[in-house]
């Protein structure tokens, strides 16, 4: 059965954070930092994995990942980013 990772990303060298999923967690945060030659992430290398949350299915990880892009979701991001 195929497992699929919300996780937060951040950059502490820009004070940016990063939300998404992916079913392949080391493949996708290379991507971030090395492999990717596009996109928001390229910006703001390095980047560090501060919170991953695992799910069974696509749909309860991209409902995730929508919550943590609200208002509530960007304040539980700022307080995991204010201990770290």
């Amino acid at each position: 059965m195929e497992e699929f990772v919300v996780y937060i990303l951040y950059s502490e060298k820009f004070n940016k954070n990063y939300t998404g999923f992916t079913s392949n967690l080391i493949e996708r945060f290379k991507s971030h930092n090395h492999l990717s030659n596009k996109g928001y992430t390229l910006k703001f290398r390095p980047w560090i994995v501060i919170h991953v949350e695992f799910f069974d299915s696509k749909t309860e990880a991209m409902n995730r990942e929508k919550h943590l892009k609200t208002g509530i979701g960007r304040e539980f991001i700022k307080n995991i980013i204010q201990n770290l």
